[in-house]
């Protein structure tokens, strides 16, 4: 995708001078001991790769495993440059919320991307590197390590700047849910729970904000397959067999790949709300 490497949005807030002890928080730390007394240490495998960011105290996240620790990318220009698309896609997603909120006679109110390493405080509880990109909505910001991004390409196949993109887009798309008060639907697992359709929504909510981009001199050759190949990588299915485990759909919290490439699809082949209704949907 095209973007300035060097611009730098007002709600990126940089927090990666900062700090701090800490984990996965009070949900994530018992949603893996119920994985693990469940299903042993390959729960625990499991739970952080689906888990990634879940971190359901009402918020939502894209389900990547953000690995053991934050550590810093390749090099500080490697991470600067992903502060410039960072940046980018926030404000220009959210330009595109805000026309979408306006079109239905409301206000949409922007989020703040707070960047973190290691761990961060947040209203939902201190997150670790390995809690992967989240949305929290107690105070509407969405947070990343950017070392997120080094696990994306290396350990889950899923390179490229769009793949990247992909990731900010999708939590924006949880705070569009926060601000429409659907979020709270996401806490019954399973393959046709609350969280699945919650999941799926936001991945239909990226794929709005990749139509727009469709229509002005963003999108470069590649770039939607970019996507895709990111959803198809994060789906229950894939993450749970890539783990070495059998497949369990009363444990799915995002959906599969295929539904994940699917409502991804929906949103940007028509670029409309209505069309990502994953709560009225009858096969996801």
């Amino acid at each position: 995708m095209k973007y300035d490497e060097d611009y730098r949005s007002s709600n990126v807030q940089d927090l990666r001078g900062g700090g701090g002890g800490g984990g996965l928080g009070g949900g994530g730390v018992g949603l893996l001991m119920s994985l693990f007394r469940r299903f042993g240490i390959g729960g625990v495998v499991v739970g952080l790769l689906i888990l990634g960011g879940l971190k359901y105290c009402g918020g939502g996240s894209l389900g990547l495993l953000g690995g053991g620790g934050g550590g810093a990318v390749e090099s500080s220009a490697e991470e600067d440059a992903l502060v410039g698309l960072v940046s980018t896609v926030l404000d220009d997603a959210q330009r595109v919320w805000t026309d979408q909120f306006r079109a239905r006679g409301k206000t949409y109110e922007e989020a703040t991307l707070k960047l973190f390493r290691d761990t961060v405080p947040s209203a939902c509880g201190r997150a670790s590197s390995a809690t992967g990109p989240f949305y929290c909505p107690a105070d509407q910001d969405v947070y990343i390590d950017l070392s997120f991004y080094q696990l994306l390409r290396d350990k889950l196949g899923a390179p490229g700047d769009f793949a990247q993109a992909y990731v900010i887009a999708h939590e924006v798309g949880h705070h569009v849910q926060n601000l429409e008060g659907v979020l709270g639907k996401g806490r019954d697992e399973g393959a046709d729970g609350g969280s699945v359709r919650v999941e799926l929504q936001a991945d239909c909510y990226a794929g709005i904000w990749a139509h727009d981009t469709k229509k002005r001199d963003i999108l470069e050759a590649g770039d939607i397959e970019e996507a895709l190949r990111a959803a198809q990588a994060i789906g229950d299915d894939s993450l749970q067999s890539g783990a070495g485990g059998a497949v369990r759909p009363e444990t799915f919290t995002h959906g599969t790949s295929q539904q994940r490439m699917k409502w991804f699809k929906i949103g940007f082949e028509t670029g409309s709300m209505d069309a990502c209704d994953t709560f009225a949907a009858r096969a996801l």
